[in-house]
């Protein structure tokens, strides 16, 4: 298992949980629970994301792979990330945006 520096995992947690609040909800309901009514990404490693998910007032701890397998690579964060959104939205049936950046 790969782990990535502190200034990496808050960069990337900031950006999730302040920009990307709808993807990780996406992403709980697709992997972790469909009912879920919140999610804040709360970790990652080489091996995957780590979100608190909340269904019904209770709040639970949830890792997901990432989709390619482990990472080692700063730049194979993004990348999982985005996969995972992606797969959420075919699991869910809902359109995906475009990633442009």
């Amino acid at each position: 298992m790969t782990a990535f520096a502190p200034e990496v995992v808050d960069a990337v947690l900031r950006h999730m949980n302040d920009d990307h609040t709808d993807d990780n909800l996406l992403i709980a309901r697709a992997f972790v629970d469909p009912s879920a009514d919140a999610s804040t990404m709360t970790g990652f490693d080489g091996d995957g994301g780590v979100w608190e998910v909340t269904t019904g007032g209770t709040a639970r701890t949830a890792s997901v792979a990432w989709p390619a397998g482990p990472i080692s690579e700063r730049a194979e964060v993004r990348r999982e990330i985005v996969a995972l959104y992606d797969e959420a939205c075919a699991v869910l049936g809902v359109e995906p945006r475009s990633h442009d950046r």
